[in-house]
């Protein structure tokens, strides 16, 4: 889930999984699966980025939960 910016300035939150393409011209409109769309004031490359550092927070995340469940099984094997 990434944090974006209406034209307005109002925000909101959209999953970053069901980002189909963004497009510049010259205002950023972000299309999602099932066709419907944004337009944001963030560049690309700013959510590019912001989908980037979502993915690596969260997959840090899983490795420590797997991390805490193997260590789990070591204790009770």
């Amino acid at each position: 889930m990434i944090v974006l910016t209406r034209l307005n300035g109002t925000h909101f939150v959209i999953n970053s999984d069901l980002i189909e393409t963004i497009e510049e011209n010259p205002d950023t409109t972000v299309r999602m699966a099932g066709k419907s769309f944004f337009i944001v004031k963030e560049s690309m490359l700013e959510i590019v980025e912001k989908v980037v550092d979502f993915r690596r927070a969260t997959n840090g995340m899983i490795k420590l939960v797997r991390s805490e469940e193997n260590r789990s099984e070591e204790k009770e094997g």
